[in-house]
């Protein structure tokens, strides 16, 4: 009997921290970041002001009716992206990270819904209907492409639940790239990726003008969604700050 108990106390505590999918409640210690309410979207967001940006705020995503469950949720609607006029009107995060474990849940209304979720604002995870490519759906962009047999398809809820270690520098320069662990769905997807660089210009995120995007600065950056003038929306988002010591991020913790 003993024994048995060891090996359960084991398993628990080795698969304790392996996500649940869509509807996994925040962790021990984790921030919410939007909980479908436009107090919390008004108070933790703002819009990132690059090059490329044409809004204003108040925010002008809208917090509509959850097309699935009970609830409401954040459409990213805003008339200056319609076109496909990205970095127009993309919403980050006050708050900036290093080191972090992240959940958001997203569903795409339409074929050919577009959006992204970017780490730091800097790394892009792409939301794409439609696309099974590097530049397609649950891709750390242009570098891994992720398991689209993961996706629940059109008008249903997907997540992603991501640990992410940001790039190390001694002295100012570049020692450890940033990298990931992401599970699609509960279904791995990524597993101790590295990434090279900011990927689609100074209009992407932060370092995107810089060397082509492969200039990478030691600065801290937000969570940031991106408007495409898709309906694309987002609930149950949050984050909790880790510190990283080696280059792992394999949901050991």
């Amino acid at each position: 009997m003993k024994t048995t108990r060891r090996i359960l106390l084991t398993a628990l505590v080795l698969t304790a921290h392996v996500p649940a999918a869509v509807g996994d409640k925040p962790i021990d210690g984790a921030e919410i970041v939007f909980d479908g309410s436009r107090e919390m979207l008004d108070s933790k967001w703002t819009y990132w002001e690059g090059p490329a940006f044409a809004s204003s705020l108040p925010i002008k995503w809208k917090i509509v009716a959850d097309p699935v469950d009970k609830g409401t949720v954040l459409m990213s609607d805003d008339p200056v992206a319609a076109g496909r006029q990205y970095g127009s009107a993309d919403i980050v995060t006050k708050k900036t990270y290093r080191d972090f474990r992240l959940h958001i849940e997203f569903v795409i209304m339409k074929a050919g819904g577009n959006s992204g979720v970017y780490l730091q604002n800097r790394f892009e995870i792409q939301v794409l209907d439609g696309d099974r490519t590097k530049h397609g759906m649950a891709a750390v962009i242009n570098e891994a492409e992720g398991p689209y047999e993961a996706y629940k398809g059109l008008g249903q809820w997907n997540s992603y639940d991501i640990v992410f270690r940001a790039a190390r520098f001694t002295e100012g320069k570049l020692t450890e790239q940033p990298m990931l662990t992401m599970y699609f769905n509960g279904i791995k997807a990524h597993t101790n990726q590295s990434i090279a660089q900011v990927w689609g210009g100074a209009k992407s995120g932060i370092d995107g003008g810089n060397d082509e995007g492969k200039g990478l600065t030691d600065v801290p950056g937000g969570l940031k969604l991106q408007c495409e003038g898709h309906d694309v929306r987002f609930r149950n988002i949050w984050i909790k700050e880790l510190q990283l010591a080696k280059p792992d991020t394999d949901f050991k913790e």
